[in-house]
């Protein structure tokens, strides 16, 4: 099974790219406290160091939905991903300024918050009937509202522009460099078996996958609220055997500080916390609803 497993919570803003590491010792798993991603080029060569098979989870799509993979003919996303940016798929990274410059090679669209920009623009532009077909199947229902669909990158759950930089500036190189891709290249305990190993996160997933749900009223935006998770979240770690640091527990106790930082340091410690519960078998790396498709891949843990 994976012996080291990386967690990064994304942003557009480099600034915002926080990650935590945990590594398989002989008495369980040890965590180390968060920290800020960097220069994504020695981020992805770091999880290629040593030779133990390693899990790298990022909370943004990879994947598109099927209804657009469709129309490329191309035979999925894994096959794709290489030609984005190339020949025909040369502005395929640059996001769409108004409905005209929408088109199948060019599908991420507003680049600002003109006055008039609407979701029907894209959807014309992208061939579908309805804005639901641009959801993946993994984004629908995911404990609330869908999450918001990939190409529409206008407000502050959009996760285009998050996906763009990751799949450029992560996903390919660490695939030039032999990594696998799940689901796509196989079963997560297939893949385990393997070196370096990507998938997609959702951390919103994880405070009640461990036991530390937020209620009604509550934010993981608000230093207090997520300081009130600590206590049970180590106590959910004695339980299986996973030893938190010392900086990472006195960071985890202090709800990550006052600063705006403090929910992205968060967000990655608990999306490692979750697929350790993936990795060791307490929860599965997918449920019932899973259908493999070429296209659209899925959410680890959903």
């Amino acid at each position: 099974m994976f012996h080291r497993l990386i967690h990064s919570d994304w942003s557009v803003a480099p600034r915002k790219r926080w990650c935590a590491e945990a590594v398989r010792m002989t008495d369980g798993w040890h965590v180390t406290t968060p920290r800020r991603v960097g220069a994504t080029d020695t981020f992805v060569d770091h999880a290629f160091t040593g030779t133990v098979p390693v899990l790298l989870g990022f909370d943004f799509p990879i994947g598109m939905p099927e209804a657009y993979g469709r129309q490329t003919k191309l035979s999925g996303f894994r096959a794709a991903l290489p030609l984005f940016g190339e020949s025909e798929w040369a502005r395929f990274f640059d996001v769409a300024a108004q409905p005209e410059e929408i088109s199948l090679h060019r599908p991420f669209y507003p680049r600002d918050a003109r006055k008039g920009v609407t979701r029907a623009e894209l959807v014309a532009a992208l061939g579908v009937e309805h804005f639901n077909e641009l959801h993946r199947a993994c984004e629908r229902n995911t404990g609330g509202a869908d999450a918001c669909a990939l190409f529409w990158t206008l407000g502050g759950n959009q996760v285009g522009r998050g996906a763009l930089t990751g799949w450029r500036d992560v996903i390919r190189p660490a695939l030039a460099q032999g990594a696998k891709l799940w689901p796509y290249d196989g079963e997560l305990t297939t893949l385990a078996r393997t070196g370096v190993t990507l998938a997609e996160t959702y951390p919103a997933l994880a405070p009640r996958a461990l036991g530390v749900p937020f209620a009604r009223g509550e934010s993981k935006r608000n230093s207090a609220d997520r300081r009130s998770k600590a206590a049970n979240l180590l106590k959910w770690a004695e339980r299986h055997h996973v030893t938190l640091d010392a900086d990472a527990e006195t960071a985890l106790q202090s709800g990550f500080g006052p600063s705006s930082a403090g929910e992205d340091a968060f967000d990655a410690l608990l999306g490692l916390l979750l697929m350790i519960e993936i990795v060791d078998g307490r929860r599965p790396p997918h449920g019932a609803d899973y259908t493999a498709c070429d296209w659209e891949g899925w959410i680890l843990g959903r």
